[in-house]
């Protein structure tokens, strides 16, 4: 059964996982599968880029230091790109010092949670950041909508 398939309500928020470690996507999509969330893994940047290509999510939670392409590399490359650049990043990372912080902030990074991960507060800012995801897309809807009676 893929993490897609075990989604557990209708409409659940997708969140992208994505980490080398393959044990800490485990642990992450447990946790968040007893939330209701509905994941997907990626087990490096590229795997990142190829899976945003093929579907849409809610929030992705992106490592720093990965083989192939970082974590920095990724969020550069989500925030040049049309759709993906309102996407929430939350950075895991096992990195506290204050240049790999700002660099994450100057690349549009949402959220900085550093390793080992504090479930509460992963799922406290998890849920702020696709509550602010689903009231851009009522903004959105209505901005069309305006713009259609406009017409």
């Amino acid at each position: 059964m893929t993490d897609r398939e075990k989604q557990t309500k209708p409409g659940a928020a997708r969140i992208l996982l994505v980490d080398d470690d393959m044990n800490a996507l485990e642990i992450l999509r447990r946790w968040l599968a007893k939330e209701g969330y509905v994941t997907e893994s990626a087990h490096n940047g590229q795997e990142c880029l190829q899976a945003l290509e093929r579907s849409t999510y809610d929030v992705v939670l992106l490592d720093v230091m990965m083989p192939v392409m970082d974590g920095m590399a990724v969020c550069a490359r989500m925030r040049e790109h049309p759709q993906w650049r309102t996407i929430p990043v939350v950075l895991l990372t096992a990195k506290d010092d204050m240049e790999t912080r700002t660099r994450g902030m100057a690349l549009g990074v949402s959220e900085y949670l550093t390793k080992p991960i504090n479930k509460l507060e992963l799922f406290a800012r998890l849920r702020a950041q696709v509550h602010t995801r689903e009231l851009e897309r009522r903004l959105d809807e209505t901005a069309a909508a305006v713009a259609d009676l406009k017409e």
